[in-house]
């Protein structure tokens, strides 16, 4: 394995450059400034995003192994040593959070009065309950399947806690088996107890542990193990012409396949019976890269301490976080109907700082408007008890067409989505679920309404799912208007997405999968041709993830042209910057707090004519060639100038972000005693801060 190669090559690995996002997210976990259950739920956050890794890049890495694919990484190295490189990298990961959590989190939780620990912290009150609530609740419930040379090997759930348990017969033949447990999900995680001012967490597992003699009588129980497994959730559905019923049926069994899915990672406790692990490695395909171990007597599966954190008598310990603020463009006026703002003018929304009700507004005054003939949406992921769905359905009672394209393959939501679509169905609506292989990511809602003689158009298009429980937890930017400019282009792409049409050109969209990629080069070639003339060129982007390759080497170019380029990219980012004769004049920054920064904005200097545009698209392969993505342009000059603000506030952060250095690795910035906390500012800012230039 030649690791030279990774820092040699030109390009960051894109699953290398996760894991270090996961490391960005674990100094909040580590920051002792903010309360413990702040840092408890980012913790938990730390640990649902190592699972979704493992399921879905991991899980890509074994598709290509598995089936005799070769796969080349950024990194220049090839998939076996890989993945071995990348699980290596993934233990000392696993081992850094679950130690902070056994070393630093548990004894901080104790100093509130907050015990994770055994039965044996409880009163003699408490160890009865726990006796009453095995015997009346967990006992009936728990099914031991046992494996040997009469059974078959059991069906091991995803993501749920495992007893493995080696048991010997009584008899002189002293024949060993194999027994599993699987701990049903609709159990509570933990027991909830007070004892005096202490509130005691007793983790089920240590429950069933304690009694579990009672599914195994009259056998010896050589060891008892508790474990974990995550499966491969990666998977992609073949086009097929018959959509309406191929494409469901096909994702329907793609659903139950991942639930027998090839297993990529076992998490075991410290004290493993071996026997047992080998037959696991022998069942399973895998060897020691694929298995986390806990190295102290911990909890497995830290995405549960949730029910921690939501514990009613709590609330204290929570950060509180400012109400919304009015937008700029809304001001004074915000309780007038949205259909009269858009008559008068565009309104610009930055959430969590704004809040997403004025687009439930929309939507409602649209559902209860006779003058609305129709609404068209595509919805990604929805909220669980959606408003976004209330209106809809409420539309369709209330008579109007409402045409909804739900992409049901958006990932880990699928089966969330199915039932929303047929539920929506059922009121009449038009319900389209995806486009064939291609994934409609794209964020858009046109509104079609008579006005006397007239029909205008509505339209709302974003960088943010239609979701209002995500949008007070992630920064969104979207745009509400009825310019007719950006309502013909809706219009039209609508035409496209559920139709059979190929407009010439859009005024102000650039879509996916056709021309957004040329789009976004040209742009990157303008500000190269203009530095080349001698004026002042400059790129800033802020985004997700960057991972697509020929925008890389553009962004290169443009370095080496003089072109100023500054990267605001969260999570994924494979180009590598302050590289001599490469990347000199590239800076990639990276913000993670409070909230998941999720807008994107791509800004080209244009020789002071800035061109702006906003989205839902990253700068991925899969943004380019396999979603259906846009990209408005903002054109009227306020919002310019709020866009420009947000890179501004972005680029002028020092307390949430970090700097990402040419070997790939990530230095915190330094705020040299003046400190400027976007996820404060931003409910600081009114008309009068709004800026008109960018500051790189």
């Amino acid at each position: 394995m030649d690791l030279n190669q990774i820092d040699k090559s030109n390009l960051i690995s894109r699953d290398l450059s996760w894991l270090n996002f996961n490391y960005r997210v674990l100094d909040l976990v580590k920051n002792n400034s903010r309360g413990i259950l702040d840092r408890l739920k980012f913790l938990s956050i730390v640990a649902s995003n190592f699972d979704e890794f493992f399921e879905v890049r991991v899980g890509s890495l074994y598709n290509y192994i598995d089936n005799n694919k070769k796969r080349i990484d950024y990194s220049g190295m090839r998939e076996n040593p890989f993945r071995e490189y990348l699980l290596n990298q993934s233990k000392k990961f696993f081992k850094d959070f679950n130690e902070h959590f056994s070393n630093q989190i548990v004894p901080d939780l104790r100093k509130e009065k907050i015990i994770i620990g055994n039965i044996d912290i409880l009163d003699d009150e408490g160890r009865k309950r726990v006796k009453k609530y095995f015997k009346k609740t967990i006992f009936p419930m728990l099914t031991p399947m046992v494996f040997d040379n009469l059974h078959s090997f059991p069906i091991l759930m995803n993501k749920v806690l495992i007893f493995g348990v080696v048991t010997k017969s009584n008899d002189s033949s002293k024949k060993r088996k194999i027994s599993f447990i699987q701990i049903p999900i609709n159990l509570p995680r933990f027991f909830e107890y007070k004892v005096g001012e202490n509130i005691c967490f007793i983790p089920i597992e240590k429950i069933i542990e304690k009694y579990i003699n009672k599914f195994f009588r009259n056998v010896i129980i050589e060891s008892i193990s508790l474990f974990r497994i995550i499966r491969n959730g990666d998977f992609t559905l073949e086009e097929s012409e018959d959509i309406e019923t191929n494409f469901l049926e096909e994702l329907k069994q793609k659903l139950k396949d991942r639930k027998f899915s090839r297993v990529v990672r076992i998490e075991i406790s410290n004290s493993f019976d071996e026997y047992l692990l080998d037959s696991l490695k022998e069942r399973f395909k895998i060897d020691e890269f694929n298995i986390m171990r806990l190295s102290s007597d911990t909890i497995i599966d830290l995405t549960s301490i949730n029910q921690i954190i939501d514990f009613n008598e709590f609330s204290e310990l929570l950060p509180e976080y400012p109400s919304p603020i009015n937008p700029i463009d809304l001001d004074k006026n915000i309780d007038k109907s949205i259909f009269e703002l858009l008559s008068e003018k565009d309104v610009f929304l930055h959430h969590p700082y704004n809040s997403f009700d004025p687009v439930i507004k929309l939507l409602n005054e649209a559902a209860d408007d006779p003058n609305v003939l129709s609404i068209k949406i595509t919805l990604y992921r929805t909220a669980k008890n959606s408003r976004v769905i209330d209106a809809l359905l409420k539309a369709a009672e209330n008579g109007k067409h409402v045409s909804v394209l739900f992409e049901v393959k958006a990932r880990f939501d699928e089966e969330n989505n199915l039932k929303n679509g047929y539920k929506l169905e059922r009121a009449g609506c038009y319900v389209i679920y995806g486009i064939g292989s291609l994934k409609t990511h794209t964020k858009l809602l046109l509104i079609v309404k008579r006005e006397g003689k007239k029909i205008k158009n509505y339209a709302h298009m974003g960088t943010g799912n239609y979701n209002e429980t995500t949008s007070r937890l992630y920064t969104d930017i979207s745009l509400m208007t009825s310019n007719q400019k950006y309502t013909k282009d809706a219009l039209e792409f609508f035409n496209v997405i559920t139709g059979h049409s190929v407009p010439d050109d859009y005024e102000n969209l650039i879509t996916a999968p056709n021309y957004m990629r040329d789009k976004i080069i040209d742009l990157i070639q303008s500000e190269i041709e203009n530095s080349k003339l001698g004026h002042e060129a400059k790129i800033c982007i802020k985004i997700n993830s960057l991972q697509d390759k020929e925008v890389i080497n553009k962004l290169y170019e443009a370095s080496n042209s003089g072109v100023k380029v500054c990267l605001v990219v969260r999570g994924i980012c494979c180009l590598r910057p302050n590289r001599k004769d490469l990347s000199q004049n590239i800076e990639v920054i990276s913000i993670v707090g409070d909230y998941l920064e999720h807008s994107r904005i791509y800004y080209f200097h244009n020789s002071g004519n800035p061109i702006i545009y906003s989205g839902s698209a990253d700068v991925m392969i899969r943004s380019f060639r396999r979603r259906i993505e846009s990209l408005f342009r903002i054109n009227e000059e306020p919002i310019k100038k709020q866009a420009i603000t947000i890179l501004n506030y972005n680029l002028r952060d020092n307390c949430n972000s970090y700097i990402l250095k040419e070997d790939g690795t990530y230095t915190k910035k330094k705020s040299n005693g003046n400190h400027f906390d976007i996820f404060k500012d931003f409910y600081k800012i009114d008309s009068s801060k709004v800026e008109d230039s960018i500051i790189l």
